[in-house]
C-alpha cells in the first residue's frame, strides 16, 4: 500500500519556500488563492496515486481541525 511521506523530503526546502513566497509577493488574495489551487492540482497530478492524495487530504483536514480547536 502506498504511504504519504511525512518526513522532510526536499532537496532544498528553503529555496522552495523562498520561491513560493516570491510567487505570491505581488498578488491579490484572490490571485494568491488561484495560484495555490493550480499548484495543488499540478502537484496532485504529479503524485497521481489516489491513496496518497486521500491521505494528504485527511491529514490536512485533521491538522486544520486541531489548529482551529487550539484557537
Amino acid at each position: 500500500m502506498s504511504e504519504l511521506i511525512l518526513e522532510p523530503n526536499f532537496s532544498d526546502a528553503d529555496a522552495f519556500y523562498a520561491a513560493l513566497a516570491d510567487v505570491h509577493r505581488d498578488l491579490s488574495p484572490q490571485q494568491s488563492e488561484q495560484v495555490n489551487a493550480r499548484l495543488i492540482l499540478l502537484l496532485a497530478n504529479q503524485v497521481g496515486d489516489q491513496t496518497i492524495l486521500q491521505q494528504a487530504l485527511d491529514i490536512a483536514c485533521q491538522l486544520n481541525r486541531e489548529t482551529r480547536d487550539d484557537q
